[in-house]
């Protein structure tokens, strides 16, 4: 038997998470009184179901604190559990929040940047206990769930860190929210070439005129060999996520190019990640 407890921040896509888990044969449910967590899980123990996922959050109140004497309850007893915790910047949860005009629980009509402090410090030992945590400032919903699929559906082993490799522009500004930055500007630019100015790095024409220059291929293993040397240390620090954006003039030619190769040889590393290219629609 596989069960599941789905928690985390408001907004962070809980219910999105159990939606997913459904589709792939899972029984779900919902705020379950934490009162009732530990006889339902025996009950589904001396059931049939072999996939089950439990939905907590903060809105169980003030019971929830009850929820790490139960687990610790169910770990004493045998029942076998595991958490998955969605988390999420509170920057990207404001916005949420306004996006959707939705009240946070935790607010009381006030500021929502209260009720996320308040709810993170509620939720904090739950995150600390769990077993995987996926950030989601970064996701859309079909990253969450290709992230969910691989999981809970073909049961590969989660290494709880995302990249994400994104192109841009620093005509445009550097993404507030990027880790390392990298300028590639050093190499030749398409941009003066009048048979590619109006084409992007996804073109081959492109690409191989920024990719002939030796100096992007030795810039690309050094840049890798970094990463990898980078990622391990990263995840031992407790980080979780990484936003490498890499830059040129415009965002539309040699960053593309870069990140796309960059991809490629990030691939063997079984990394998750996903590309993002800023720019590449600007000025088009």
């Amino acid at each position: 038997m596989r069960f599941v407890i789905i928690t985390g921040m408001s907004g962070a896509g809980k219910s999105s998470a159990l939606k997913m888990l459904e589709d792939v044969g899972y029984f779900c449910v919902d705020n379950l009184p934490i009162q009732l967590v530990k006889k339902f899980a025996r009950l589904i123990m001396q059931g049939n179901q072999s996939k089950v996922a439990l939905g907590i959050d903060i809105r169980s109140g003030q019971a929830l604190k009850e929820m790490d004497t139960i687990l610790n309850d169910m770990k004493q007893s045998g029942i076998p559990y595991e958490i998955l915790f969605l988390d999420c910047t509170p920057e990207v949860l404001v916005k949420r929040y306004k996006e959707t005009r939705r009240i946070h629980p935790l607010s009381a009509g006030g500021r929502v940047e209260k009720g996320i402090t308040l709810e993170r410090e509620r939720l904090s030992f739950l995150r600390k206990n769990a077993d995987i945590i996926i950030d989601t400032s970064h996701l859309l919903t079909r990253d969450l769930k290709i992230q969910i699929n691989k999981i809970y559906r073909d049961d590969e082993k989660f290494n709880n860190f995302y990249i994400t490799l994104l192109s841009f522009g620093f005509k445009y500004g550097i993404p507030v929210d990027a880790d390392l930055v990298f300028d590639v500007r050093f190499l030749p630019n398409p941009y003066y070439v009048p048979e590619l100015k109006n084409k992007t790095g996804k073109d081959m024409e492109v690409s191989r005129y920024v990719m002939e220059v030796g100096a992007a291929e030795e810039f690309l293993n050094k840049l890798t060999d970094m990463l990898l040397f980078l990622i391990p240390n990263y995840m031992d620090e407790g980080k979780n996520q990484l936003v490498v954006a890499i830059g040129c003039t415009g965002g539309k030619h040699r960053s593309v190019t870069i990140v796309d190769e960059l991809s490629l040889r990030m691939e063997n590393a079984k990394y998750s990640f996903k590309i993002e290219h800023r720019d590449i629609e600007k000025e088009s």
